[in-house]
């Protein structure tokens, strides 16, 4: 695929970047099990203000439950490893040019 071609052009994360994925992970793994459930991503996230909730063409709960099921590779269990959350990271990275950008990026998202 596009995506893994990029990745293996650029590689892994970096160690700048993987700085502020590591952050990102923290905020939501409130407790530190080193993992992420769909309850972890309530306290972080706001669905209420989706596009698609606001126009009645999703509920919260599914946006929480297709937010994190695109932080899962292959088979959806509902819990975000670490692990998966950096393979999420990675791939998206490789098609970030700079790392200030990708900085910035994660900064906005996650309120770092």
């Amino acid at each position: 695929s596009y995506d893994e071609f990029l990745i293996g052009l650029r590689g892994t994360l970096n160690a700048a970047r993987q700085v502020y994925v590591d952050k990102a992970f923290a905020k939501m793994d409130k407790d530190g099990s080193g993992s992420v459930t769909l309850d972890d991503i309530k306290g972080v996230y706001t669905a209420s203000k989706h596009p698609k909730v606001i126009s009645g063409e999703k509920t919260e709960e599914q946006v929480f439950t297709e937010f994190l099921g695109n932080l899962e590779p292959g088979a959806k269990d509902g819990i975000v490893t670490k692990e998966e959350f950096d393979r999420y990271y990675a791939d998206l990275s490789a098609s970030i040019d700079t790392d200030e950008y990708f900085g910035q990026m994660m900064t906005a998202a996650w309120k770092l």
